[in-house]
């Protein structure tokens, strides 16, 4: 590793707290997903992805594409963080003119390789990439997929997968944000996904599952993936929706809003809810001493 797990531990609650400020400053946008998604974009960015910030259409970089663009806020604050902008642009997320749109750009912003908003088209995208790295004998390059557990309710995205198992693409990586929540409740009562691995599986793809939270299994699993050389691989990370402000936590509710535009039962007031959920990352839900006491 190339930061220690403490590092990449601040690094990504450095993120939430960005991903707090940029939500309320927008005044839309979405919590839950972002914030759960903080620590395997940190490991990606910070241990694993290959690519140059001051360079970003260096041609031998990996590709990453993010298929549920609607998290855009933990891309925009991680490619800041890593080097790609200045921090202080992450403010102007989802204002007039922007380069940081409400779903990501590709033409806005360097370093973005795709434009998603519509759910499923992501992985499709990956796969077209990736067989083309394979029919120009591109050995290096490896193309990331990050996808939501929700989209896999569309049938674009099944048809992707077959694909990719059928062509082998081993240079390919999908990674699956398995908060288990989409806008409407639990994607269990929703649309039932599970057994999910079994799924992919019958795609001709490996699949890893790991704890989504825990730096050591994100950072083997990503790395495990270029090992893998007869087909492509799904990682399954197992996160908790809204992870890091204990009252977003696990619930739906939090999915497509910011902190300050509506009362939560049981939360804390719209008011102070962006003051809150700063102040549960800064002390860590607690455990460590506010600035403030």
């Amino acid at each position: 590793m190339i930061h220690t797990t403490k590092e990449l531990e601040l690094i990504a609650n450095e993120i939430r707290q960005d991903i707090i400020k940029m939500l309320v400053e927008a005044g839309s946008g979405h919590s839950a997903g972002p914030l759960d998604m903080a620590d395997v974009f940190t490991a990606m960015f910070f241990e694993v992805l290959r690519y140059k910030p001051k360079e970003p259409d260096w041609p031998e970089r990996d590709r990453f594409v993010l298929s549920n663009g609607h998290i855009n806020p933990v891309l925009y604050a991680t490619m800041a963080h890593a080097g790609y902008f200045p921090t202080a642009e992450l403010m102007t997320l989802r204002k007039f003119g922007t380069r940081l749109q409400g779903h990501p750009e590709r033409t806005r912003l360097p370093g973005l390789e795709t434009t998603s908003g519509p759910l499923g088209s992501g992985i499709s995208q990956a796969a077209g990439m990736a067989l083309g790295f394979k029919m120009d004998a591109l050995k290096q390059q490896r193309v990331w997929c990050f996808t939501s557990d929700g989209e896999h309710q569309e049938g674009n995205t099944w048809e992707a997968i077959m694909f990719a198992g059928k062509n082998r693409l081993n240079n390919l990586t999908v990674v699956v944000d398995r908060n288990n929540i989409q806008i409407d409740g639990l994607t269990e009562d929703v649309m039932p996904l599970e057994p999910f691995a079994m799924k992919y599986q019958a795609f001709n793809w490996h699949v890893i599952e790991i704890d989504g939270h825990n730096f050591e299994e994100i950072i083997a699993a990503l790395n495990q993936s270029r090992a893998i050389l007869e087909k492509p691989t799904c990682i399954i990370a197992h996160t908790i929706a809204g992870k890091g402000v204990d009252f977003m936590e696990y619930d739906y509710r939090w999915h497509g809003i910011p902190p300050g535009i509506k009362d939560i039962e049981g939360d804390p007031p719209k008011a102070l809810q962006a003051k809150a959920a700063l102040e549960k990352l800064r002390t860590l839900n607690g455990k460590i001493r506010s600035e403030h006491e």
